[in-house]
């Protein structure tokens, strides 16, 4: 028996407590080497938004019609709203499901990035609005029944016992949903308008490929351990991904 083997099969990762001894992780262990590839792109990629000049976007934002202003702090909102469910729930509830402690490890660091994701449309609306109108706006968001069903769509699968169907609805969440509101700030910028925003959202849509990417290839790791539940999940995740539609179309119109 290797000494790795040794100390791992008498001793738990903390999230198994109270099953045994803490074990603390081991980097130079690896039983996927996907983790570090992972974990090395996330922290090469990492940014906050302090660093984005969202002030230079002053000009263009008091050009903005009434219209506009109000749409482009609603998108924001509701990307604030999903961004902060990943952050606090939905990536938080992968971690017991991790099947390495360095996945767990990515998932923490995932879940940080989703926060700075949250923080950084709160920069938006420092920059630009005054108080009333982001209390208001916070307002809209609790009140607003079809952006509140978006946000909790997918929270009893993540509360639910089924680590694949917390993959998936955590993926889908963070791509279909998300990719939507960054629509918006990007046709601004087609047009030469609100730029240092539009990077800002390019920032967030690299991390973003990552994410997606990572929980893409654990779920398929977890479905070859399952292979039996292949058309079960693929129904599942149709089904999802047509509810979400739905919710996404009552949302735009």
């Amino acid at each position: 028996m290797t000494q790795p083997d040794f100390y791992l099969n008498r001793s738990v990762p903390p999230t198994e407590h109270p099953r045994g001894p803490l074990r603390p992780i081991n980097w130079n262990h690896l039983e996927d080497p996907k983790d570090t590839e992972v974990w090395k792109r996330l922290t090469s990629n990492f940014w906050l938004p302090e660093k984005v000049p969202l002030s230079n976007d002053l000009p263009n934002w008091n050009e903005l019609s009434p219209q506009h202003k109000e749409l482009t702090v609603k998108v924001f909102t509701g990307l604030t709203m999903l961004d902060t469910v990943q952050a606090t729930v939905g990536e938080i509830v992968q971690i017991p499901d991790s099947r390495t402690e360095q996945e767990q490890a990515v998932y923490t660091n995932i879940a940080f990035m989703q926060a700075v994701h949250a923080r950084s449309y709160s920069s938006v609306f420092s920059t630009m609005c005054s108080t009333q109108e982001i209390n208001d706006a916070y307002t809209w968001a609790i009140d607003n029944p079809i952006l509140q069903n978006r946000a909790t769509c997918v929270m009893d699968y993540y509360r639910g016992d089924d680590p694949l169907k917390r993959k998936v609805a955590a993926t889908v969440l963070s791509s279909l949903l998300l990719y939507a509101g960054f629509y918006l700030p990007l046709w601004y910028a087609s047009r030469g308008i609100m730029l240092n925003t539009a990077d800002m959202i390019r920032l967030i849509l690299r991390d973003k490929a990552v994410h997606g990417y990572y929980s893409g290839y654990k779920y398929q790791r977890g479905l070859e351990a399952h292979p039996e539940r292949a058309d079960e999940m693929r129904t599942f995740t149709y089904e999802l991904i047509d509810r979400l539609l739905r919710l996404e179309l009552d949302y735009s119109s």
